[in-house]
């Protein structure tokens, strides 16, 4: 072992590497395991970042031949060059990989190639490039994220029956997908393909797509995917999937038992949701057990071991990038002696379809069950004058405010930007905002944004709308 450091971080996704960026900001002494070879862990390499690079090329392949001629565009039928997409969205990986690998040497951060485990208290061993090697450390981040989750009877060979991982590595389009699962990463991989020319049929076992969203959101959303083209099973489970010819045969089921049914797939996406990542961490040598779902328990990010802190898709709260990268600085912040704070309420949620879904704080449902009494705006895109002039009007905007407090608590918008959108509510939020404070703040004008300040005014009644 060679000199202490101050923290030694496992894992170098979004969370790993931002908390070592503050840490070396912050002047302490520190170092991140990363055994994938690359630093960015599942969402720059194989999620995120590779995702949204089919999905704007995608996008922009459907416009070409459904937009542009409705504008007065005409550019004549477009021909796919699978290749090249996929090709531009690897050299969008690779460049935003090295940026982070430059961070770490900017910031003074030792980065091992290698997968690390625990080796008792205060001490990180590390197995790579340059064998096995440990290091000393007072504090130690777990940061090791998450990995698709199996479904029983289905196996994953990431050819024809593929992860995200394998969904965004495909080599030709497919004439039929299925995907299992109708949440975040089976919709937006399935638009991508869908727009590129496959039948694509979503099974989800619950009643509804996007689950955990508010319902209404939920139901005008599977709306607008069926005009885009898009097959619904839904209340049905998926029993096994063989393969016969080159082709595959997806036996599915009533989720509440029943007759089974035998649908034709070319691929088969599974994207049930993903779990937490320890295998091989060692974490046992220092005590810390994870909870019945493999998650490692925090309390405000410090484990049940002295000095280790545990941020990101390993620990509870929403799998999102965004979050863990929250929780590495926070966490940073604090090996330092500095503060760490982060409001759990006002992390934002995106779908990057087209059009977007964005939400932030509570559901309706969610209101309802805690006994919340709220009020509600709401306005359509289809009111909205840049939306109407750029033939984006499908969705709405939606705006929850606690009736007691007069505070903001949730938003909700189906729309094309909603990503972008959702920004403005959650700064009005950490705020204290209330839904009036929205409405009596100028918007410029012709925005999509302008449909957030009608649903505020639409809070108290006074939305200007034909």
């Amino acid at each position: 072992m060679a000199d202490i450091y101050d923290v030694v971080i496992i894992g170098g996704g979004p969370g790993g590497y931002n908390c070592a960026i503050r840490a070396g900001q912050l002047g302490l002494k520190t170092a991140i395991v990363e055994s994938r070879g690359k630093l960015g862990g599942t969402c720059l390499n194989v999620g995120c970042i590779p995702s949204k690079a089919l999905l704007h090329a995608s996008e922009m392949f459907e416009a070409a031949k459904t937009t542009f001629p409705a504008m007065g565009v005409i550019v004549g039928e477009p021909k796919l060059d699978l290749a090249v997409m996929q090709k531009q969205k690897a050299e969008a990986v690779d460049g935003l990989t090295k940026g982070v690998e430059f961070l770490m040497k900017k910031n003074k951060v030792t980065y091992l190639k290698g997968k690390g485990r625990f080796a008792g208290a205060g001490k990180v061993e590390v197995t790579g490039e340059n064998g096995v090697e440990t290091l000393a450390t007072k504090n130690i981040v777990i940061a090791t994220g998450s990995e698709p989750m199996g479904l029983p009877g289905v196996t994953i060979d990431e050819k024809q029956i593929v992860s995200s991982t394998g969904a965004l590595a495909l080599e030709k389009v497919p004439g039929k997908l299925i995907v299992i699962g109708g949440g975040v990463i089976g919709l937006e991989l399935g638009s991508v393909w869908r727009r590129l020319g496959a039948e694509v049929t979503v099974v989800e076992y619950l009643d509804r797509i996007l689950p955990t969203n508010d319902g209404e959101v939920s139901k005008q959303f599977q709306r607008i995917l069926a005009k885009q083209g898009f097959a619904f099973e839904l209340s049905t489970k998926v029993t096994g999937v063989e393969k016969k010819g080159g082709k595959l045969a997806v036996t599915v089921e009533p989720a509440a038992g029943g007759d089974k049914r035998t649908l034709d797939a070319d691929i088969v996406l599974v994207a049930i949701g993903r779990k937490p990542y320890t295998e091989g961490l060692g974490l046992e040598t220092v005590g810390i057990q994870t909870d019945k779902r493999g998650f490692i328990v925090n309390d405000h990010w410090e484990t049940t071991a002295p000095g280790v802190y545990v941020i990101g898709d390993v620990t509870h709260g929403p799998m999102l990038a965004h979050k863990a990268e929250e929780e590495g600085a926070n966490v940073a912040q604090i090996i330092a002696g500095k503060w760490g704070h982060m409001n759990p309420d006002i992390i934002p949620g995106v779908v990057y379809t087209k059009p977007e879904v964005a939400s932030v704080g509570k559901t309706e449902e969610e209101l309802k069950a805690a006994g919340v009494t709220y009020k509600v705006g709401k306005f359509p895109f289809m009111a909205n004058s840049r939306a109407r002039t750029n033939h984006e009007t499908d969705g709405f905007v939606k705006i929850l405010e606690d009736a007691a407090t007069s505070r903001v608590v949730g938003a909700h918008i189906i729309g094309v930007g909603a990503g972008e959108m959702i920004g403005e509510i959650c700064v009005a939020m950490e705020f204290g905002a209330s839904a009036e404070d929205i409405a009596r703040t100028c918007h410029a004008h012709p925005t999509m944004t302008e449909a957030i300040r009608e649903a505020a005014k639409g809070v108290d009644g006074w939305t200007m709308q034909t």
